[in-house]
């Protein structure tokens, strides 16, 4: 959440990545059709494509068909606001310009 990542993601893509990740086995790798996933997810095999591409291009998942894999976050770095960014600017003076004991 912190990272900012279901902001870039829709509610179908969304859904899929819940899916992929819940079946995904220890190496984060699945594979399911999309016909199958259009119905698991109640929607339309184009919107699976639509998801599929979504969650690549915000690299959470790699994708060769059959096979799904799901990626780690922490690779995903997230653009920081301004607020954000002085914010932290911030704190890390207050640390800097804390006495040393």
């Amino acid at each position: 959440m912190r990272e900012g990542h279901v902001e870039r993601c829709d509610c179908p893509a969304l859904a899929l990545y819940l899916v992929l990740v819940t079946v995904a086995d220890a190496q984060g790798l699945s594979f399911y059709g999309d016909a199958a996933l259009a119905r698991l997810l109640s929607i339309e095999p184009v919107q699976v494509r639509q998801a599929r591409a979504d969650l690549i291009a915000a690299d959470l998942i790699a994708y060769q068909p059959p096979l799904y894999q799901v990626l780690s976050v922490d690779a995903v770095p997230r653009e920081l606001s301004r607020d954000e960014q002085r914010a932290r600017l911030a704190q890390l003076r207050a640390l800097l310009e804390r006495p040393k004991s």
